[in-house]
């Protein structure tokens, strides 16, 4: 019989008190009632007890009685002594509910959204676009833009900014994709299979774990960090041997941090000993702060046979340009091409000739992004200082982003009181493979229309809130 985490439901009941309509607990009973409907949870699933996702949801006890109390007058739960509370459903099958990480890319409304660290776009990107020309896409028009691999010249052109960068890549390598989120789903649709155990990092990005959880694998956390994180790999395969590693070495998401030499020589001492194919992301990596030179990927210390690597311009550029890629054997390159077929025939070829052109200015993207971010960065360390002086945080490597501590205070609690006050919010749990991190949140730092400034004084007194109810 599955149970649902209290932290899990709470990420799935997006926006549930949102139109204020009626009393809490009634607002609330609709939304489980919808999440039965739409198969987001699986008939049959024991719910939280009423405490534990009182706790998570921010509410009182008596709210979360009161709703389950209507559902199950609704005949939408099921209590029984020594069992718990299952849910019923409606029969309906959907997709794997993805516990709200796009809704910010959804409708918009009068809120604060603080879910997304993306960027605006540069204007390389414009004038790259205003730059095209006939001969351009005559080009392209001779063939009939079928390319499930990748336009040839953008294949070679990623090979050749790996080669730039001291990794030896052939353009056979790379498979183009609509960006590294379908870069991180094809690699868990190919090389992965339901049970295969998966060992990843402890926070990580939370659209590779709601893939490998779609997929059905069985998720084991390491610590993020190198060093304590190649020692703690080294013992765990002792016990456990992993279909594969994923790993964000260049620049981590949601920490900012980047491993140092010491630390990647460590993972790939740990990876190449045990023989274990690692999945390198690297979607985050061209956003330094620190420096403008090209990503050193960790794949150099590894077999070839045995590394996937994720890039992306996306991150940098703009999230509208929908390209990433795949580096990998040409074995798996094929592998990933054939599923993608299935998927899409071939990412926009008009994108993929922007992204030609945009290659050759990577320098100067990387030195925009640092800039403006390094500059944006110091304002919010700033103001947090100001208005939460209790709060602690890492200053990062890179990113547009800070991962925060919020001493006493429940994020998920604190992120369900400020979304009913108008304020998204990310915690700590959904970057967790095990519902860790319940004091932390995610706090984009690089707008440029002072949202985290106004969004400050609601989330303060929601943490309050949270840390005096628990």
């Amino acid at each position: 019989m599955e149970r649902i985490p209290p932290t899990r439901l709470s990420r799935l009941l997006t926006g549930w008190s949102k139109d204020g309509t009626g009393a809490l607990p009634g607002q609330l009973a609709r939304a489980l009632r919808e999440l039965a409907e739409r198969g987001d949870v699986a008939p049959g699933t024991v719910l939280p007890s009423q405490r534990a996702l009182a706790a998570a949801l921010g509410v009182s006890r008596s709210t979360v009685t009161a709703a389950y109390g209507l559902l199950e007058a609704g005949g939408w739960l099921e209590s029984r002594q020594g069992s718990g509370s299952r849910l019923r459903g409606s029969g309906a099958v959907g997709e794997p509910a993805t516990e709200g990480r796009l809704a910010s890319f959804g409708t918009r409304d009068d809120g604060i959204d603080l879910s997304s660290g993306a960027l605006d776009g540069l204007p390389a990107v414009a004038a790259a676009a205003d730059a095209l020309s006939t001969a351009d896409l005559t080009a392209a028009l001779t063939g009939d833009g079928y390319l499930p691999y990748g336009l040839p010249e953008l294949r070679e052109g990623i090979a050749a900014h790996h080669r730039s960068a001291g990794l030896p890549t052939t353009a056979d390598q790379i498979l183009v994709t609509a960006g590294s989120q379908q870069a991180v789903w094809l690699i868990t649709q190919g090389l992965v299979e339901p049970g295969d155990t998966v060992i990843v990092e402890d926070p990580t990005y939370r659209g590779a774990l709601e893939a490998l959880r779609a997929r059905g694998a069985r998720l084991v956390p390491l610590p993020a960090d190198g060093g304590h994180g190649a020692r703690a790999l080294a013992r765990l395969t002792g016990h456990v041997r992993p279909r594969l590693v994923y790993l964000q070495p260049s620049l981590h998401n949601p920490t900012g941090r980047a491993a140092d030499e010491s630390a990647r020589r460590a993972w790939a001492a740990v990876l190449a000993d045990q023989g274990l194919y690692t999945v390198e992301d690297n979607a985050y990596a061209e956003l330094a702060l620190q420096h403008d030179a090209a990503p050193v990927s960790l794949a150099g210390l590894l077999p070839p046979a045995a590394t996937a690597t994720v890039g992306t311009l996306s991150k940098l550029f703009w999230g509208g340009l929908r390209i990433g890629w795949i580096r990998a054997s040409t074995t798996v390159v094929r592998r990933l091409a054939d599923i993608k077929k299935s998927v899409d025939l071939s990412c926009p070829v008009v994108d993929q000739i922007l992204a030609v052109k945009l290659l050759g200015q990577l320098p100067e993207a990387r030195a925009h992004r640092r800039s403006r971010l390094r500059e944006r960065l110091a304002e919010t360390e700033h103001l947090l200082r100001e208005q939460a002086p209790g709060w602690r945080w890492r200053r990062p490597d890179g990113g547009s982003a800070l991962w925060v501590e919020i001493p006493g205070a429940d994020a998920e609690a604190t992120a369900q009181l400020a979304r009913r006050a108008g304020v998204l919010i990310v915690p700590g749990p959904a970057f967790s493979a095990v519902d860790g991190f319940r004091h932390h949140v995610r706090l984009p730092f690089a707008d440029r229309d002072g949202a985290l400034a106004r969004a400050l004084p609601v989330l303060v007194d929601c943490a309050e809130r949270s840390r005096a109810a628990h």
